[in-house]
């Protein structure tokens, strides 16, 4: 039996409301420490606050879709209960995906207890993108709900890891995470004028990235110039995106929020303590900040 969180049996459960919060949500990448992001939303479903349009990269993605279908806990259970079986994470995963990562175990019936709801995630009133980053050009791309042909190749897009996961193609063209050149794309919000913007980080606000360009980028991906370039300065951009969050939110465009305590989860952490420990930072920071956000909503 593979190793599972020990408290699994206590993250709630439940379905959120049917209630929408105009107002676009914006969800930062970070592979597992999504798990902070997870519970943060879990307690926004059982605030009832399930905003207009959530914009997610890669973990980020993953999170929001669980949040438009509702599942409160769902994205927690998973991840704190499959995190070590190898049909999500490990050799299985590699044969049925040729990814060390299958993000089709989120999103497909794989004998699981708590499917996907997949009726009301492509029902649900509330719009839904992911971000990929397309690897002919290296530009990112949005995939949205009800406009994109299919969504879910879209989010598996958005969460396919650079170096250790063979790209995603769909319609002839090559993706990769989103996080290669958007790790936080405010910007959409902003350029589709939205008035209530609440950006949900999964690092501390005063984390900045190693601000070096990567050559490793540049030797794996030489054959694709583009991408390889905007990769290799992620972190230089990351670091922007983090310093204008910080400005915008002094001004009052936007409200952003994070991790109350440093957080030390690794990318692919499987310390399944720390991973359920994290969840419920989220989920106290998503109740503690509750007043907070009613207040920056009008709601």
């Amino acid at each position: 039996m593979h190793k599972v969180y020990s408290g699994l049996e206590n993250l709630p459960e439940g379905r959120a409301s049917d209630h929408i919060t105009e107002g676009c949500l914006v969800l930062e990448g970070g592979a597992f420490r999504g798990l902070y992001t997870q519970g943060f939303l879990d307690a926004m479903m059982e605030n009832d606050i399930n905003m207009a349009c959530v914009i997610g990269v890669s973990a980020g993605a993953l999170s929001g879709m669980n949040y438009i279908s509702g599942q409160i806990g769902r994205s927690g259970r998973i991840n704190l209960g499959f995190r070590h079986d190898s049909r999500y994470v490990g050799a299985r995963a590699v044969l049925h995906s040729h990814s060390l990562l299958d993000i089709g175990f989120l999103t497909e019936d794989r004998g699981i207890l708590e499917p996907f709801d997949r009726e009301r995630f492509e029902n649900s009133k509330q719009r839904f993108i992911a971000v990929a980053t397309n690897c002919d050009n290296g530009k990112a791309v949005c995939f949205e709900k009800g406009r994109s042909r299919d969504i879910f190749a879209g989010v598996r897009a958005s969460a396919t890891m650079p170096y250790i996961s063979p790209m995603v193609w769909i319609d002839g063209v090559p993706y990769l995470d989103g996080g290669c050149t958007c790790k936080i794309p405010y910007h959409w919000a902003l350029q589709n004028g939205f008035q209530k913007i609440i950006v949900l980080r999964t690092r501390e606000t005063t984390y900045r990235k190693p601000d070096k360009i990567s050559k490793t980028a540049l030797r794996f991906y030489r054959s694709r110039e583009a991408f390889a370039k905007k990769l290799a300065i992620s972190n230089k951009s990351y670091n922007r995106q983090c310093d204008e969050i910080e400005q915008l939110h002094m001004e009052g465009r936007l409200l952003r929020i994070a991790p109350s305590q440093t957080v030390t989860v690794a990318r692919v952490e499987g310390d399944m303590e720390k991973l359920g420990n994290l969840y419920w930072l989220g989920y106290r920071d998503g109740v503690e900040n509750d007043a907070l956000i009613r207040n920056y909503l009008g709601i």
